[in-house]
């Protein structure tokens, strides 16, 4: 399955189905299951974020690092400028909406009841299908 690393707490928040859209500097054409990684950085701003999200109900207390953490569709994507204004307050906190940038729509979000230990990489990247084989996912 194809995966992409994303910073903490924006990899939970997908989970937790607070964020689908994910925005990125590069569109893709790519269409279909992707793996969400939870990437090992944990900075002090991103601490105080997600602190504050966690306290306003949108992450739960936990966030792991260095694992996957949900499975979803990428449906596709479109420039952030044709599509912020459609976006509701808690999904845009989630994301950077500058001109120019490009939002992922994700579906069929299902977070990772055990996520998966795994060593993300800079923009797609495969895990073995065999990973996902036992895993239980919360609809």
């Amino acid at each position: 399955m194809r995966a992409i690393s994303l910073w903490q707490p924006w990899a939970t928040a997908i989970a937790v189905k607070s964020k689908r859209v994910e925005t990125r500097s590069w569109q893709t054409n790519y269409v279909g299951m992707l793996a969400i990684h939870a990437a090992k950085r944990w900075t002090r701003d991103e601490q105080e974020f997600a602190a504050m999200q966690i306290e306003a109900g949108h992450l739960p207390a936990i966030i792991p690092l260095g694992k996957i953490v949900a499975i979803a569709r990428l449906d596709g994507c479109r420039r952030t400028e044709d599509v912020e204004h459609q976006l509701g307050d808690v999904e845009r906190s989630f994301g950077n909406y500058a001109p120019g940038r490009w939002a992922w729509f994700l579906s069929d979000i299902r977070a990772i009841v055990e996520p998966i230990p795994f060593k993300g990489a800079q923009g797609f990247f495969n895990v073995p299908d065999v990973l996902f084989a036992d895993i239980q996912t919360k609809p």
